[in-house]
């Protein structure tokens, strides 16, 4: 499965369906980096359920296993695990957008709060990685799902999507 959805990095919009404990969050880790370091993106913005989930996206040493870089999150940006600086969560995620730092986890609620609060348009130039996207629907009062289709209709975003279900 990695080295499948490894082919398809340079993909826009990407779907990884896979069973539990697969390795999609791994995948994840090496896909986000391509995107950074080769095709340009700014930013990765990895965004979980809840933040028990968070841990999956902890530094992980890829360089041991050939990669050319390892996957890094600055403590202040895993704000499953951080307080939230600069006035609470949302604001935090304000600050990463204007930061050269690379990746940011946060839960789905902080995520549709700050794309609430910042516009569409503040995360354009990024991936967004959408961890058990099974919580998304194109129901409007999905909040999640609307904001996606925001940044599909904009076509300036790339999204991976991680599942073990689809919707």
């Amino acid at each position: 499965m990695q080295e499948r959805a490894y082919e398809k990095r340079g993909e826009p919009y990407l779907l990884i369906k896979s069973p539990p404990a697969s390795g999609k969050s791994r995948a994840l880790m090496f896909i986000a980096l391509d995107k950074l370091i080769h095709q340009g993106l700014k930013q990765a913005i990895i965004v979980v359920p809840e933040k028990s989930i968070g841990a999956s996206f902890n530094d992980e040493p890829l360089s041991r296993y050939g990669f050319e870089a390892d996957w890094t999150v600055a403590p202040k940006w895993n704000l499953c695990n951080a307080p939230g600086e600069d006035g609470g969560k949302v604001n935090s995620v304000g600050a990463f957008l204007e930061s050269d730092d690379k990746v940011l986890v946060c839960t789905h609620a902080t995520f549709r709060f700050a794309v609430d609060k910042f516009g569409v348009d503040a995360f354009d130039n990024r991936l967004i990685a959408v961890d058990e996207f099974h919580h998304v629907s194109a129901n409007p009062d999905n909040k999640l799902g609307a904001h996606l289709g925001q940044f599909i209709a904009r076509d300036r975003v790339h999204i991976v999507a991680m599942t073990v279900t689809c919707p």
